[in-house]
């Protein structure tokens, strides 16, 4: 297998043990490229990672916490609720905590275990979620335990290492940067182990998913393993908790006859219990209770099969239960 390395100066040079490009028997392999031109800084950070800081912005600003207004400010002080929020990368996150210069931080499950740092979860977010799972060469059957003295490549190898030893095998782990899923058939390894979505890029590679999922990972919040969180943590911990359950529930309103109370409230029982209010109308009542959004449209079904009227949805933005 002949291979040419494809180096130019006008791109960035590579930051990491990867080319800018390979040429292997006609194809030409480019690696994945950031937002930056090789004279001058280009796109910052949170645009690089713009839906996932734009998610955890909307989070903390339900919170209450201030947020920035420029996506170039790297530090803001919100002196009203006590704390400092320090804009890094994803990947440093985890060892700023772990070695107590910041007191917690909100990173992705999967960086957290892949830095090894003293730093555990504290409260799952509820967004940018992903699934990282094998995948080797279509055509072959392949299950986690084939993996043993095998190479895989992979982003995350931390991570990788981790699985590894908690499953007793030993395998090379390959550490790459970027365009994973072309290491097998570049020679560098055998298998790989990946953020999977759809799984249409490892098609295309020639690779297939196999065995359960290595890690289900989303934003978390994470503190500093051993030791207790100031005041102001614990606030932040509670309105973080107020904001996540808020997005998972709504409030449920609805008329039906008292005949019927008995049996609407089986299907919106709440989380302690509905609130019942009486109407003009001697035999209707009013409900009331918090039900999982995801089962909105279901039990709106039940409740008017039920003879429930006026049916109305609410949105919560922000609770303590």
């Amino acid at each position: 297998m002949t291979k040419k390395i494809i180096l130019s100066t006008d791109a960035p040079a590579p930051i990491g043990p990867y080319s800018q490009a390979v040429e292997v028997q006609g194809t030409l392999y480019v690696s994945g490229q950031i937002a930056l031109s090789a004279f001058e800084s280009g796109a910052s950070i949170e645009e690089e990672t713009d839906q996932v800081m734009k998610n955890l912005g909307y989070i903390l600003k339900e919170a209450g916490y201030r947020q920035r207004v420029d996506s170039r400010d790297l530090i803001l002080a919100d002196p009203e609720n006590g704390v400092e929020f320090y804009y890094l990368r994803p990947r440093d996150i985890a060892l700023y905590v772990g070695t107590g210069e910041l007191e917690a931080g909100i990173t992705g499950r999967d960086l957290l275990i892949d830095s090894g740092a003293k730093a555990s979860e504290i409260l799952p977010l509820d967004f940018g979620a992903s699934t990282f799972r094998f995948a080797g060469p279509a055509g072959k059957t392949w299950q986690v335990k084939d993996i043993a003295g095998k190479r895989i490549a992979t982003a995350y190898p931390g991570l990788v290492s981790d699985y590894l030893v908690r499953n007793e095998l030993k395998a090379d782990v390959v550490r790459l940067d970027g365009a994973v899923e072309s290491s097998v058939r570049l020679g560098d390894a055998d298998v790989i182990a990946d953020v999977v979505s759809t799984g249409n890029t490892l098609k295309k590679a020639g690779l297939a998913i196999f065995g359960d999922p290595i890690l289900q990972s989303e934003a978390i919040l994470i503190a500093r393993e051993g030791t207790k969180l100031p005041a102001e943590m614990e606030i932040l911990l509670r309105r973080l908790q107020g904001v996540v359950t808020a997005r998972q529930y709504v409030l449920l309103d609805y008329d039906i006859p008292k005949v019927s109370v008995d049996q609407a409230c089986t299907i919106t029982p709440g989380l302690e219990s509905p609130t019942i209010s009486p109407l003009q109308k001697a035999d209707w009542v009013a409900v009331r209770a918090m039900v999982l959004r995801k089962d909105t449209n279901r039990l709106m079904d039940e409740l008017w099969a039920l003879g429930a009227r006026g049916i109305l949805v609410t949105d919560i933005h922000a609770c303590r239960l």
